[in-house]
């Protein structure tokens, strides 16, 4: 209130103003009476002001995103819009991958520098990567899809579309609750989901071949891609491998292990192909298709696909779960190629998998 209006309001019936009268500083009046005076705002260090102020900036996480510039679904605009979105809650660094195998590196350096979170902006082998490089560490990974298919994002339970999985970590910053999961490996690469030798890893091998289709087309070119393939390859003379676990011992033309569920998605539709396998389960699950043929391949497509039909139901897939060691070898002297959560790797004549619980933090 300014001093004008003040010394109206004060004024006699007479319009003389009274003489104002001394103010005693707050201090003395209760130093005067023995009590201690309340501390005031100019009296405290201005940190604690700050602390007040922006409690929720003093708490911030650390948080290095990861992009893949060269994802399907990775932009520029997209990149700036989720680190300015981000950035509200979290002290957010963000870094591009430059080439493979760069993901790795970095979320080593990551751990090492003591990042609160890792969070993995690409598809499902840039986590991959990524995953492999905060192995064994207690820094968490987290990811936001920038994929095709983008598998390890919805089995951790974040959405699969990039504004809502946005708003999800956002949320996290309140409900923070780190997990421990297991990684399957095979031949020394960790694998976050899923592997494959055979028809499964030449289908990956053609379709990542081909990246404007497959950005394009999506789950429609992986199934294109996979029905031209069995047609050129698989009905003539298809490798043949050994899959050997313990004492069981199975003959097959492909095989895929599992470290969870599901092996994949077309479009929203989860893919269940091994059956037994969680993340947290310990154990690996695999399915060994013993041949294909043109009578077989429709109704194996059937049973992909049918939300109630089990794959492991037809005559020529055996599964197999609880699994803590597998081999898989060609028994007709042919190299088998081999995926690794989406990824082509190369060929191999023998392929050895194993498990290792709870080796990953994760945050979702």
């Amino acid at each position: 209130m300014c001093p004008a209006i003040c010394c109206a309001k004060s004024s006699n019936d007479h319009g003389q103003r009274e003489k104002p009268r001394p103010v005693t500083p707050a201090g003395a009046r209760c130093k005067a009476l023995g009590m201690t005076a309340p501390t005031q705002a100019h009296d405290r260090p201005r940190t604690s002001l700050l602390e007040e102020l922006e409690p929720a900036a003093a708490s911030k996480r650390r948080m290095l995103i990861i992009v893949n510039p060269y994802a399907a679904t990775v932009s520029e605009r997209l990149r700036h819009l989720v680190v300015y979105a981000l950035q509200g809650r979290f002290d957010v660094d963000a870094v591009d991958t430059e080439a493979p195998g760069h993901a790795t590196v970095l979320c080593r350096e990551a751990a090492h520098e003591g990042y609160d979170v890792v969070v993995a902006f690409g598809g499902d082998g840039t986590i991959n990567e990524a995953a492999n490089g905060l192995l064994g560490s207690n820094t968490p990974l987290c990811c936001l899809p920038g994929g095709t298919t983008n598998v390890y994002v919805r089995m951790l339970g974040i959405p699969a579309e990039l504004v809502d999985a946005t708003e999800h970590l956002l949320a996290m910053a309140d409900d923070w609750h780190p997990r421990k999961v297991d990684v399957g490996v095979v031949n020394g690469r960790c694998f976050t989901f899923s592997s494959g030798l055979g028809l499964d890893a030449i289908v990956v091998q053609r379709v990542d071949s081909r990246p404007q289709l497959k950005a394009r087309l999506g789950p429609y070119f992986f199934t294109w891609v996979a029905v031209t393939t069995f047609a050129r390859r698989y009905l003539l003379r298809p490798s043949r491998m050994r899959v050997s676990s313990g004492e069981s011992h199975l003959e097959g033309v492909t095989t895929i292990v599992q470290n969870g569920s599901p092996f994949t998605y077309f479009r929203n539709r989860p893919i269940e192909v091994a059956e037994g396998a969680t993340l947290q389960s310990g154990s690996l699950a695999c399915a060994v298709l013993h041949r294909a043929t043109v009578l077989d391949m429709p109704l194996l497509g059937w049973r992909a696909f049918s939300p109630r039909a089990r794959l492991l139901r037809h005559g020529q897939v055996t599964g197999v779960n609880g699994i803590t060691e597998l081999r898989v070898q060609t028994s007709d002297g042919r190299a088998l190629p081999l995926q690794v959560d989406g990824d082509y790797v190369g060929e191999v004549d023998e392929a050895r998998y194993s498990i290792l619980p709870a080796a990953l933090t994760v945050v979702s």
